[in-house]
């Protein structure tokens, strides 16, 4: 069977275990109850309510990692980063810096395309008050690990908030790499050990840090430009 045919099944089969995955009791009494009673604006749609695989360009060399589906965006358009305010300030951000087709994602039919990137998210299903219980993450990481291990045109890692910073870095040390101890800081690059893609960080586009000014377009337009400077300088 050729690589590519081969790749192809295996995304297949992983999109199919992360979709139906039960593993996580709280995740998934909280994620139905959600898509149930729905939100007052979106009471006529139709909500996913499933876990959640990533989104993009499975040849990307660029990998934006979040926190998890929100209650009423991804657990309800049934795509990464999609149907919510930090989605959209998200998407124009990855827009201007040409990872996007398009600067905004509402729903998982407004065709939206990854341009030499993919997003995905250290835990599959919206938490409560989104905060994962260190159970849930573990058990989401080994659909992370296999999830990585198929990108593998990954030069870049973009970890946007703590979480999802510290979920790559615990995927660095199942590699192997134990020694590996960084410090979170917005905008920062750091330079991980031969044979692993270069890590940059980013506050999360929430609202809760967008609309207090903890994260400004500017700020999250200049993590970019380490992004692309990153990708430039691994060629």
């Amino acid at each position: 069977m050729e690589r590519s045919a081969a790749s192809n099944l295996e995304w297949k089969k992983l999109r199919e275990e992360i979709v139906s995955c039960t593993l996580c009791p709280r995740l998934v009494k909280f994620r139905r109850e959600v898509a149930r009673k729905k939100k007052k604006q979106f009471m006529n749609w139709k909500y996913w309510g499933a876990p959640l695989p990533g989104f993009g360009d499975i040849r990307g060399e660029l990998l934006v990692v979040g926190l998890a589906p929100a209650a009423h965006g991804g657990n309800r358009t049934g795509r990464m980063f999609t149907g919510d305010g930090s989605a959209n300030f998200l998407m124009r951000a990855l827009h201007n810096a040409g990872f996007a087709n398009q600067p905004s994602s509402t729903h998982d039919r407004d065709g939206l395309r990854m341009i030499n990137s993919f997003m995905t998210a250290v835990v599959r299903c919206a938490p409560p008050q989104n905060k994962p219980l260190a159970s849930e993450l573990a058990n989401c990481s080994a659909y992370f690990d296999r999830e990585l291990a198929l990108l593998s045109d990954v030069r870049v890692v973009l970890a946007l908030g703590q979480v999802a910073f510290k979920g790559y870095l615990d995927h660095v040390k199942r590699r192997g790499f134990s020694s590996v101890r960084l410090k979170f800081k917005h905008g920062q690059k750091y330079s991980l050990p031969p044979g692993l893609p270069v890590l940059v960080a980013s506050y999360h586009p929430s609202r809760q840090n967008t609309q207090t000014g903890r994260l400004t377009s500017r700020m999250m337009d200049a993590a970019l430009d380490v992004v692309k400077t990153s990708l430039t300088e691994s060629e």
